[in-house]
C-alpha cells in the first residue's frame, strides 16, 4: 500500500491535510499528515527532518511519497536525504540551494516581485488573506485552528545539503496560486531543478480548496512512475 507522508507549509499543523487525507484513503493508500514543532524557536531543519522520519516511522510495505507544500518545500529533500523515498512531490512548494537560507529565499527568487506582477497582471490584491484563502470554501477556513505560529529559527539556516537529492521529484503548481504565482513557480523550478511544472486547480492552499483533483493527481503521478519502471 502507498504511503503518503504530508508535510505541511508555515505554521506546520496536520491540519492542512485534513480533506486530502481521506480522499487518498479513498484510493487504498496510507495517508500520514505530519505535525511540525513549528512554535518551537528552538526547532529548526534537523528537528523537522527527524519529526516527518519519526511519523513515517511505523509505515511500511509499499511505495513512499513524500509531500512537501509551500515551507515544506524546504524539509521534504531532507527527508528524502535520509530514507528510501519512490517520489517526492513539491506542492506549490519553496525549492532551496544549498547553502542558502530560507530567509534568503525570498529575495534570491525575486518573490516579492513576481507577486507584485501577477497581482496587477490578474487584478489580484496584494493581500495575504485573499492570497492564500480565496478559494478556500468559508466553512473550511472557518475551522481551522489559528492563530498558526511559526518561529523563525527554520529560516536563519543554510540549507544543509549538498545537492538536490536523486529521488525523482516532480512540481505541482495551482494555477490560482496568488502567494507563489505559477509563472514565479514555473521559472524557480526551471532555474533551480532543470523541472517543469505541472499545473493544477486552485490556489496556494489547494489540499484545502480542491482535495478531490489534488488527490487524483498525486496517485497518478505513483502510477505513472511505476509505469515507466
Amino acid at each position: 500500500m502507498t504511503v503518503f507522508v504530508l508535510i505541511p507549509g508555515a505554521g506546520g499543523d496536520a491540519w492542512y491535510w485534513h480533506r486530502l487525507v481521506p480522499e487518498l484513503e479513498r484510493r487504498g493508500c496510507t495517508a500520514v499528515a505530519v505535525d511540525l514543532p513549528a512554535g518551537d524557536d528552538t526547532a529548526g531543519l534537523e528537528r523537522y527532518t527527524q519529526t516527518v522520519l519519526d511519523a513515517a516511522a511505523g509505515c511500511s510495505g509499499g511505495p513512499l511519497v513524500v509531500v512537501g507544500q509551500s515551507m515544506g518545500g524546504l524539509t521534504a529533500p531532507l527527508v528524502c536525504a535520509r530514507t528510501q523515498v519512490d517520489l517526492l512531490v513539491l506542492l506549490n512548494a519553496m525549492v532551496p540551494r544549498p547553502g542558502e537560507t530560507g530567509g534568503e529565499w525570498w529575495t534570491a527568487t525575486g518573490h516579492e516581485q513576481a507577486r507584485a506582477e501577477a497581482a496587477r497582471a490578474h487584478g489580484w490584491p496584494l493581500d495575504d488573506d485573499d492570497a492564500f484563502l480565496h478559494d478556500v470554501p468559508p466553512r473550511v477556513a472557518a475551522t481551522a485552528p489559528l492563530p498558526f505560529a511559526q518561529s523563525g529559527t527554520p529560516f536563519t539556516e543554510p540549507w544543509p545539503l549538498p545537492a538536490w537529492p536523486d529521488s525523482p521529484t516532480r512540481v505541482l503548481a495551482g494555477r490560482d496560486d496568488r502567494f507563489f504565482p505559477v509563472e514565479f513557480q514555473r521559472r524557480v523550478a526551471a532555474e533551480r531543478l532543470g523541472l517543469p511544472v505541472e499545473e493544477l486547480p486552485g490556489g496556494h492552499l489547494v489540499a484545502l480548496s480542491r482535495p478531490d483533483e489534488l488527490a487524483d493527481r498525486l496517485v497518478g503521478h505513483l502510477s505513472a512512475l511505476s509505469d515507466a519502471a
